[in-house]
């Protein structure tokens, strides 16, 4: 070794070592993560996600140019984690970073930017640095990816539905929207790459909606990634088990005990179930139409003992909160016309995620109207977890409820908002015993033997979701924009969650791949003490300009030192 280190071509081993050992790393590559909340690894679903492409993904990623200092981060982290699936998906991975509408004409970009709004994507006009010293220009910027495989395409919003941070910092919605980067990618590439979708079916019969109010929720959610179907529950002897799961949403009229039975046993089979009931009948009509207040009544929905069978109860209650949405409130008159102001009405409930669950983690607030509570109760073998739930500053009004326009006149009135977070939403999993079980009679039994589904008692490991709010996936209709979509507030137009939770919920029922889980991730954002930083300052500078300096020095000091050494011992 001495003597290939005094040789001359001793340089030519150092390169040939350097080559060696990139191939190695080429074809044996080693990535750490040495961060605890293991930001840079992505979760095993991703990762086999990406390992089984047999067709390549593009990925034009809508974030170059000059950005604020907010998008060039978010760009940055795009860029780490195209990095970690390019590592995971190899050649099949292909990404690159553009700035929309460069080089193009006005007419060009204006055509541009109408098809990417129509996939999902829309503009944010800012203020971006040219060059320095030259000032700043508009320009529109559009926080998201357009992906393409199989000849489909599908664009992400990176932005879209992640709860701002309640602290009100704009880096902590930055780090959520870290936090959900990769799930949303992942995502994407997987309904592109699934060549059949699941069948989902829209139960009607008891007065579920079948106008304008759902029009966001079938047209954009359900037709947009899933085979869809109305199914009329009495049109059908059983219903079939070839929907992977049934939306139940807001019906009006009670269920009968034949209705029931074909619920339960679809349920048996292994069918998975989104119920979103009202207990009480509460409409907004109603206020308008007598102008001051009226009861909010039972609806007699006969489903409390099916409910109760699978584990929850919904209350005969309604539930009021503070952290609530705002509509138009009369404040006082001034000669003789009414004073208008948007304030919080309590009856609007905002509800978050405190559970952790990635169904809902790392969500905006997802908008409620006239919502009940939820128990959950003793059912043996199912699992609950809260999915949604109010703020601490919240109470109930036990049935007769009265609504009113002004539900809260004094200080004594806001003290009785203290009876902490309420469910609104539960998830149930495990094996669901019959509300039926040994109560079917002969003639049910032949019936549902001919349809092919003989009676079960209890059903596989299966799962579900109660939502006690029936308008939470229902949109709002204007008569000059018509519908609107969900959980947008029509005097505000400020869109919460309300989508992406029930897009979340249905793709959690009916999604074997766990791709949903990747929403758990949770990066944890460590700022700098400014207290601190502001205090050590002129020290901090120092360091950084002296300290370098004396590396080098002292790298070059301890150099000669060693060579004047070597040469002397010769």
């Amino acid at each position: 070794m001495k003597k290939l280190s005094q040789s001359k071509f001793y340089w030519i081993f150092l390169l040939l070592l350097f080559v060696l050992v990139n191939i190695i790393a080429g074809l044996w590559p080693v990535r750490i993560d040495l961060t605890s909340e293991g930001r840079y690894t992505l979760s095993k679903p991703t990762r086999k996600l990406l390992t089984t492409l047999e067709e390549p993904v593009n990925i034009d990623v809508l974030l170059s140019g000059e950005m604020p200092a907010g998008f060039k981060k978010l760009s940055a982290s795009t860029n780490d984690l195209m990095q970690e699936f390019k590592a995971a998906g190899g050649r099949n991975i292909r990404f690159r970073f553009l700035k929309p509408g460069e080089g193009l004409n006005d007419e060009q970009k204006n055509q541009l930017y109408d098809s990417l709004s129509k996939m999902g994507l829309n503009p944010t006009n800012i203020k971006a640095q040219t060059k320095e010293g030259e000032g700043q220009e508009e320009r529109l910027v559009l926080p998201g990816a357009v992906i393409t495989h199989k000849g489909r395409s599908t664009a992400i919003d990176l932005l879209q539905g992640v709860g701002s941070d309640p602290s009100g910092d704009p880096l902590g919605t930055l780090n959520r929207a870290d936090a959900l980067m990769e799930y949303k990618f992942a995502n994407a590439i997987r309904q592109l790459k699934q060549d059949t979708v699941p069948l989902i079916g829209y139960l009607v019969g008891n007065g579920q909606p079948e106008s304008y109010q759902v029009y966001d929720l079938i047209e954009n959610i359900l037709k947009k990634n899933y085979a869809f179907r109305i199914l009329p529950v009495d049109s059908v002897p059983i219903i079939p088990p070839v929907f992977q799961a049934l939306i139940i949403a807001k019906p009006t009229t009670a269920f009968s005990d034949e209705q029931k039975l074909k619920i339960d046993q679809y349920v048996m089979q292994g069918g998975k179930l989104l119920w979103m009931i009202d207990n009480l009948y509460a409409e907004m009509d109603s206020l308008q139409r007598v102008q001051n207040e009226f009861i909010a009544f039972d609806r007699g929905l006969q489903l409390e003992d099916q409910l109760f069978r699978y584990g929850v109860r919904i209350n005969q209650d309604l539930l009021q909160d503070l952290n609530a949405d705002k509509i138009p409130s009369v404040i006082g008159s001034v000669g003789g016309k009414p004073q208008i102001q948007l304030l919080p009405w309590p009856y609007f409930p905002l509800l978050s995620n405190y559970s952790g669950h990635p169904i809902a983690r790392n969500m905006d607030y997802v908008l409620s109207q006239f919502p009940n509570s939820i128990d959950t109760v003793e059912a043996k073998g199912i699992r609950k977890t809260i999915l949604l739930a109010s703020s601490i500053d919240t109470r109930l009004l036990a049935t007769p409820a009265k609504v009113s326009w002004q539900s809260i006149e004094t200080e004594n009135d806001l003290k009785t908002f203290n009876m902490g977070n309420q469910p609104v939403a539960v998830l149930l999993e495990g094996s669901f015993s019959s509300l039926y079980s040994n109560r079917v009679g002969a003639a049910e039994r032949q019936a549902f033997e001919a349809a092919g589904q003989p009676i079960r008692a209890s059903s596989p490991e299966n799962k579900m979701i109660v939502i006690s709010d029936g308008d939470i996936a229902l949109n709002a209709v204007t008569q000059n924009e018509g519908p609107l979509p969900m959980g947008m507030n029509a005097y505000t137009k400020q869109q919460y969650a309300n989508r992406d939770f029930i897009q979340n919920c249905i793709e959690y029922l009916v999604d074997e791949s766990g791709i949903l889980e990747t929403r758990s991730k949770d990066f944890t954002l460590r700022l700098l003490d400014q207290k601190k930083l502001e205090a050590g300052k002129t020290k901090w500078q120092l360091i950084n300009i002296i300290v370098p300096v004396l590396l080098i020095l002292l790298f070059g000091i301890g150099f000669q030192w060693l060579r004047k050494k070597q040469f002397q011992h010769k």
